[in-house]
């Protein structure tokens, strides 16, 4: 249930109309006031530190755009540069104060940030709950794995050497089938989703004035 409404505040972040996304992204920033521990290193950390939050930001737009490019449709770099621009309001009320706003701005921030990533047991665990939780039926849980695999296959270096993704990624022939699956899933008609309601205020507003919300 948790990574469902983790997946539906993603979508309303994208999508949602600005006075709901505002009230649900407070909701995430006073939940994360409360997060905070230790790496497996020693590493301090708190979950609304501006920096841990620019990496969690990128790392978001980089996959929901990797993904899109790589098994549905290829960007162009002006494409993928929007992902990053576009995404920046929300970041900001996330209270990322240096999420990358481009391509290029994404891939100085992973330099940087590369040599304090390391890798643990926590790793593990989360492929493990993605690969194990219900989010699918129990008949389409082979796929879900899949999915799981083909995420993998798209984290950049030096990420995908650390020792709990190595040998994760996808096997033979698995790439073409994930494509053919994503490029049908982009096909699909929509229900009542927070992207059909964003186009349904879309086309309002190109018929004449619409409510900020």
């Amino acid at each position: 249930m948790r990574l469902r409404r983790t997946g539906f505040a993603a979508m309303m972040t994208v999508y949602g109309p600005r006075t709901a996304t505002e009230a649900l992204i407070a909701r995430v920033v006073r939940v994360h006031g409360h997060v905070a521990g230790a790496t497996p290193g020693g590493v301090p950390y708190r979950a609304n530190d501006p920096r841990l939050l620019d990496w969690v930001h990128a790392t978001a737009t980089f996959g929901f755009s990797e993904a899109y490019h790589t098994y549905v449709r290829a960007l162009s770099p002006t494409e993928q540069d929007a992902a990053y621009a576009e995404s920046q309001p929300a970041a900001r009320l996330y209270g990322a104060t240096g999420a990358p706003a481009s391509v290029a701005e994404w891939k100085t921030l992973r330099a940087a940030t590369a040599p304090g990533l390391e890798g643990s047991a926590i790793l593990a665990d989360f492929l493990r709950i993605m690969e194990e939780a219900a989010i699918l039926p129990a008949p389409l849980r082979p796929l879900q794995r899949l999915l799981v695999r083909a995420a993998v296959q798209i984290t950049p270096e030096p990420v995908r050497s650390l020792p709990q993704l190595r040998g994760r990624g996808l096997r033979i022939g698995e790439a073409t089938l994930v494509k053919v699956l994503a490029r049908l899933a982009a096909r699909m008609p929509l229900g009542d989703t927070p992207q059909l309601q964003a186009a349904r205020r879309m086309a309002n507003a190109a018929h004449g004035p619409v409510s900020r919300d």
